[in-house]
């Protein structure tokens, strides 16, 4: 029978860690990469798991390349630290593994945000689904440093149930990962050789924020919609700044 392999990326993660990994310790194999915590992260993740690795941090694709190649199962299955797996998704999962016959080399799984004590249901975050269940060996990751994504090449399927993100559980949260990620997308940008124009920094937010509340009823969402909308055209700001501020300095 094919075995599934599970992994993840870790950095002073010790509030979720026990979570995510509780949530698949049925799995075959639990790999953990870490990238330096100082707090009890590790020590946790050992409680689960044998395959506890630290890690020179490149980026989060370069990161998630070499966790796949410490990953012995036929079958790959990536989640951030703060996810969660359902038992509904267990069964759904467990049953795709089983299957000699499937004819699908990966799978779309959605998932549900919780966002400020509130579960997001619709500006554009619900249910953006993207590849987390795949064959080994059928898919690797784009070396970006934040917002990777999976390349697969195969046929994908979409399982029924989602995968459960406690994303931002207060502003304080959500803010300390906000400068260090939009630092990591402007360098992206930069990288691709992208430039930040007066265009960008006017349009690009605004647009975003309509899209999110308007266009994919972020409304709907209440006053979370309203803070999620306004903080991602903020974010988006910050991002196109960066890297005008990043591609002039180097213009010196």
């Amino acid at each position: 029978m094919a075995r599934l392999s599970v992994i993840t990326l870790t950095l002073n993660e010790e509030r979720n860690i026990a979570d995510c990994l509780e949530s698949v310790r049925w799995a075959d194999e639990i790999v953990v990469l870490d990238s330096g915590s100082t707090d009890r992260t590790v020590e946790i993740a050992r409680r689960y798991t044998e395959k506890v690795m630290l890690l020179e941090w490149k980026g989060y694709g370069a990161a998630r390349n070499e966790a796949l190649k410490h990953a012995t199962g036929e079958w790959i299955l990536w989640l951030d630290a703060d996810e969660r797996v359902t038992p509904e998704l267990e069964g759904e999962i467990r049953g795709i593994v089983a299957d000699e016959e499937s004819s699908y080399d990966g799978y779309l799984v959605a998932r549900r945000a919780y966002f400020l004590g509130r579960w997001i249901k619709h500006s554009g975050w619900y249910p953006s689904r993207i590849v987390r269940l795949f064959k080994r060996g059928k898919g690797v990751f784009t070396e970006s440093q934040v917002h990777e994504r999976l390349e697969l090449n195969g046929r994908l399927g979409t399982t029924r149930n989602d995968i459960l993100h406690y994303t931002d559980p207060d502003l304080e949260h959500y803010f300390s990962k906000f400068n260090r990620y939009t630092s990591l997308a402007a360098a992206d940008l930069a990288a691709a050789g992208r430039h930040a124009s007066l265009f960008d920094l006017l349009t690009r937010p605004p647009f975003l924020f309509v899209k999110m509340y308007f266009l994919r009823l972020g409304f709907l969402d209440g006053v979370h919609g309203l803070i999620l909308a306004l903080l991602s055209a903020g974010y988006v700001l910050t991002k196109y700044a960066k890297l005008w501020e990043l591609t002039n300095s180097k213009n010196k």
